[in-house]
């Protein structure tokens, strides 16, 4: 009976730095960056040793230029500050969803109206608004009155919206998109 190999488990597996720090910066030269020293270009022992001496880290920030670039710092504390910054980044970025509404050739003025009172709310939260008609059957024939009808429920829009996309016929469905218009500061 043979033995498998021992295979050691991911979970055990040490996570590689991401960046290179220390003895690890095998570079004859690196251009130093950062508080408490003077910018420019050092042999990697001396820069080590400058580190050495403030008690910290020389971690290499910028590694595919020519000399790499490096920084003085606490590597724990340079780390957590980057996370930091990347979740308030995170936290900043408007996510856009798209509102979909739906219509018939045949479907009457008062069901439009309706409908872009539900389209100008979702358009003032920040949504796109993806309008489309729907073609049953020989509804298909009546292409122009479909374009009609998008044409003027964006032009009932027109105050909170821009049209992104002009009404396109895909398959049975003619659609349009609006986008929330900019707000003046």
């Amino acid at each position: 009976m043979q033995k498998k190999p021992f295979i050691r488990s991911p979970r055990f597996i040490k996570k590689e730095d991401e960046h290179r720090i220390n003895a690890r910066i095998t570079n004859e030269k690196v251009r130093l960056v950062g508080e408490n020293v003077e910018p420019g270009i050092y042999d990697t022992a001396k820069a080590m040793a400058m580190a050495e001496e403030q008690e910290l880290d020389l971690v290499e920030i910028s590694p595919n230029v020519d000399p790499p670039v490096c920084k003085i710092v606490d590597y724990k504390k340079f780390l957590y500050e980057r996370k930091k910054k990347e979740k308030e980044i995170k936290a900043n970025t408007v996510k856009v969803s798209i509102k979909e509404i739906r219509f018939t050739s045949n479907t009457d003025e008062h069901d439009v109206d309706f409908k872009s009172k539900h389209a100008a709310k979702f358009l003032q939260e920040g949504n796109k608004v993806k309008c489309f008609v729907m073609f049953r059957g020989r509804d298909i024939v009546f292409q122009d009155r479909a374009k009609d009808l998008l044409n003027g429920f964006a032009e009932k829009l027109e105050d909170c919206s821009t049209v992104e996309s002009e009404p396109k016929t895909e398959g049975r469905r003619m659609f349009m998109t609006l986008a929330p218009r900019a707000k003046k500061k």
